[in-house]
């Protein structure tokens, strides 16, 4: 019989947001998948689960979906955890879902912590109907992928890091108008949580006098 791929959210700040299915299917799958086996570990410690960690990040995942499938196949059981949050939620896990599903085999995710729907729900805007974009090209498509949403009428949500949250603020004060509502939260879960609200140009003036620390999500209204 193939065993089960099991997707574990993991908290995204305090460890409280941890539940006690995920901390029991760590303790019993025969190997765990982590973003960051370092990150991972301070973790799994704290709840006391001991068991043989392997890497499965963006730069290896391509390499490493054929031999955990080949577990699985195997009869192993199976936990993806991201270093914060869901799995596969602009973290790696989709290439792994998509081949366990091609073998046939069966996958579980487990509910739980992911950024985007407490900052999305204390935002304050239309939570009804929304757009999860994740990060945006640094580079190569940024331009191209903010223009396709000037017509978008669902609330965005978009994950940003702490270098570049001036200057996405800047473009869609550009692109979207300085008045356009929006939401930045950050911290989330943590001690220094904080969520920000106001126009393009308020916000963008909070931060610019503001320790920029840990990882943002901003909610930005729709057109």
């Amino acid at each position: 019989m193939s065993g089960k791929l099991y997707l574990i959210p993991t908290p995204i700040g305090n460890l409280e947001d941890m539940t006690l299915r995920a901390i029991r299917l760590l303790k019993e799958v025969d190997y765990i998948l982590a973003e960051d086996t370092r990150t991972s570990a301070p973790l799994l410690k704290h709840f006391g689960i001991d068991k043989k960690v392997f890497a499965h990040h963006q730069h290896n995942e391509h390499q490493s979906v054929k031999e955990i499938i080949r577990f699985l196949q195997e009869g192993k059981q199976v936990a993806l955890i991201s270093d914060a949050g869901t799995p596969a939620i602009s973290d790696p896990g989709f290439l792994l879902v998509r081949e366990a599903i091609k073998n046939e085999i069966e996958v579980c995710c487990l509910p739980g912590a992911t950024a985007f729907v407490p900052a999305l729900v204390d935002s304050g805007l239309p939570n009804d109907r929304f757009v999860f974009e994740g990060f945006l090209p640094v580079k190569k498509g940024r331009q191209t992928r903010i223009k396709s949403l000037l017509n978008e009428e669902r609330t965005m949500i978009f994950y940003e890091s702490p270098h570049r949250l001036l200057k996405t603020l800047e473009e869609f004060a550009e692109y979207f108008g300085a008045e356009r509502p929006v939401s930045v939260s950050r911290e989330l879960s943590k001690v220094f949580e904080e969520t920000v609200r106001g126009t393009l140009a308020e916000v963008k003036n909070h931060f610019e006098t503001h320790t920029l620390k840990g990882e943002f999500v901003i909610c930005l209204s729709g057109k």
